[in-house]
């Protein structure tokens, strides 16, 4: 079954081919500048054998030499491939198909870079991250295959997504390797999602030696009290705002910049998690609110020491422990 987390930390280490051993509990329940041509996937860029490094960020070795990184793979959407000092963390997959919620006559929505994509040109995967329960994480048409393929791949996941990952995947929460890395996972306090269902999670990944903290929300939407006692050297966030009519369905702007000071965040990589190719009602009443410069120009009065690097879809982008 897939595990489940509370604001609690747990452990995830990078695997190679074992079979899945008996876990006696489990976890209580509880941008970027686009291309002025479409991306069209290479799997050798997933492979993450090269590296897309921002003026000022320097490559280093793998956790082997004593130092920590991120290597970041932002697939669009939602969706993203992290390499934590060789764990292999795949987050939020939306690979196989449209994006669609199950009425594509509302909203039907493809990406707009990634092309011709293949799940056998993941690279071997250490674990799935499904943040919550909705379509453009939870992605069914994805999962699915993705389970035939790799039925054994230990899921870290949130309680709403748990009753549709259960039948996909065996999973524990912890995963070994040979040379004993891991990197810890802690939910954050909830605080998203409709009032039928509990709220959703954020997540902070600490790389194995604790020299860098990565923070994740799909939504840009946080519990002040909970994350003024954390710190994170990483803040993956929209920056862009979307919204239908009055109702905000992903922040940004103003409360990513107080996400990124609240954190002391060194690093922002901001998402542009509503640009798809998209078609339907739905669609045509959801509009932005800002850009990726208008963010840059409220960071700098805020946080101005902060650096905002911008992920091009399938290209890696690495950060250095500070």
């Amino acid at each position: 079954m897939a595990a489940h987390c509370n604001p609690a930390p747990l452990s995830c280490k990078p695997w190679r081919n074992r079979s899945p051993r008996p876990v006696s509990t489990l976890l209580p329940a509880r941008l970027y500048s686009p291309p002025q041509t479409p991306f069209i996937f290479h799997s050798d860029r997933l492979k993450l054998s090269t590296c897309r490094c921002d003026k000022g960020v320097s490559a280093v070795g793998s956790s082997s030499s004593g130092t920590d990184a991120f290597k970041l793979t932002y697939l669009e959407v939602n969706s993203w491939l992290w390499d934590v000092s060789g764990v292999r963390i795949l987050v939020d997959p939306i690979l196989v198909g449209n994006l669609d919620f199950g009425i594509p006559w509302l909203f039907d929505a493809a990406k707009k870079f990634i092309k011709n994509f293949k799940l056998s040109d993941l690279p071997q995967l250490d674990c799935l991250l499904v943040t919550q329960r909705l379509d453009d994480h939870c992605h069914l048409k994805t999962l699915k295959p993705l389970s035939e393929m790799s039925p054994n791949l230990r899921v870290i996941a949130t309680p709403n997504a748990k009753s549709f990952l259960d039948p996909l995947f065996g999973n524990e929460s912890i995963v070994e390797s040979s040379n004993g890395s891991k990197v810890r996972i802690q939910a954050t306090a909830p605080v998203l999602g409709p009032p039928w269902q509990q709220p959703e999670n954020g997540y902070l990944v600490i790389s194995p030696q604790g020299q860098l903290t990565l923070y994740y929300e799909p939504h840009c939407v946080y519990n002040k009290d909970f994350l003024e006692k954390k710190r994170a050297d990483i803040v993956i966030t929209p920056v862009i705002k979307q919204l239908v009519m009055n109702f905000t369905l992903v922040s940004g702007q103003e409360d990513a910049v107080q996400l990124a000071k609240l954190l002391d965040a060194k690093f922002i990589v901001p998402m542009k998690n509503g640009d798809l190719d998209s078609k339907g009602f739905l669609a045509s009443v959801i509009r932005g609110e800002g850009t990726v410069d208008s963010f840059k120009e409220i960071l700098s009065k805020e946080l101005p020491d902060a650096k905002v690097l911008e992920p091009t879809p399938g290209e890696l982008l690495q950060i250095p422990p500070l």
